[in-house]
């Protein structure tokens, strides 16, 4: 058993660290490259686009500046039109929270792929955006989900997390049935760029310099998102954050990191809805 645990343990764990760290160390070493502008690009594109995040994840905050630049294209008619379809996406609730989820997932995507692919010159399957090797530690994600399952079943139950889980408010069971699928696709989809951005472009932008450690610099941006959400969750998004920031480095690929998360948070908001008796 012993010898066992040291197999898998040098396989998934020791090896790949190591790997990782010599390829960051021979890089430091290797003065000839001359000055490392992908380091702070990486860092610089990834504050300016949580800032661009932050300013147009609703419908409130960007209508006043989208109305102006339409009436100054397309004249006060056509400004008007706007104005008022924003008003109605605002004042319905499922409009308003597809509006986040889709914002959400473009921020998280949009920038850092026109840097990766026109100031690097990177293949995005460089950056965590392939399939092939995802199911190298498989046996981690599986380890991971047995954790996870009950920890949603039994947090479900908290008030803190009824609260907040669903993020829209659903009523009945009507509502449920109606809108349910269309919200948990966006939703699905800003988990996407989440861990795109994360686990791809921060995790492998980086590792080149801070090797491994390139987990724990994504990890601190990562755990100031759950600012809002009940403390547990923001306190186990600092492991999860590390977890699958690894996995993403052992894989090279996002995805099973983005199923993992995908369900758990589908798991969550089906959960609170089936205690609340609308499921």
């Amino acid at each position: 058993m012993r010898s066992l645990i040291r197999h898998y343990w040098d396989k998934w764990f020791r090896e790949p660290l190591r790997k990782i760290e010599a390829d960051s160390l021979a890089f430091r070493l290797d003065g000839a490259r001359g000055i490392d502008w992908k380091t702070p690009v990486v860092l610089l594109t990834a504050a300016v686009s949580l800032l661009i995040q932050n300013y147009t994840d609703s419908i409130y905050k960007v209508s006043t500046e989208v109305v102006w630049v339409v009436r100054t294209v397309a004249g006060p008619d056509t400004a008007a039109d706007v104005s008022a379809t924003l008003r109605r996406w605002n004042g319905d609730q499922l409009s308003s929270r597809v509006w986040w989820a889709l914002v959400v997932a473009l921020t998280y995507v949009a920038l850092p792929v026109l840097v990766l692919k026109f100031a690097f010159g990177h293949k995005l399957s460089d950056h965590g955006v392939k399939f092939h090797g995802l199911l190298r530690a498989w046996p981690l994600y599986v380890f991971f989900v047995m954790v996870m399952v009950p920890l949603v079943i039994v947090c479900s139950g908290e008030t803190r997390f009824q609260q907040t889980y669903p993020f829209m408010n659903f009523t009945s069971r009507e509502d449920v049935s109606a809108n349910l699928w269309k919200w948990e696709l966006a939703y699905a989809a800003q988990f996407v760029g989440l861990e795109f951005f994360f686990r791809g472009f921060m995790v492998h932008g980086l590792k080149h310099r801070f090797g491994v450690y390139a987990v724990f610099v994504s990890m601190v941006p990562y755990v100031q998102i759950h600012f809002g959400k009940p403390m547990p969750e923001a306190t186990a998004s600092i492991i999860a954050g590390i977890v699958l920031g690894y996995m993403s480095l052992v894989t090279r690929s996002v995805w099973l990191g983005a199923a993992l998360h995908i369900g758990v948070a589908w798991g969550m908001d089906c959960a609170c809805l089936y205690r609340r008796g609308l499921l």
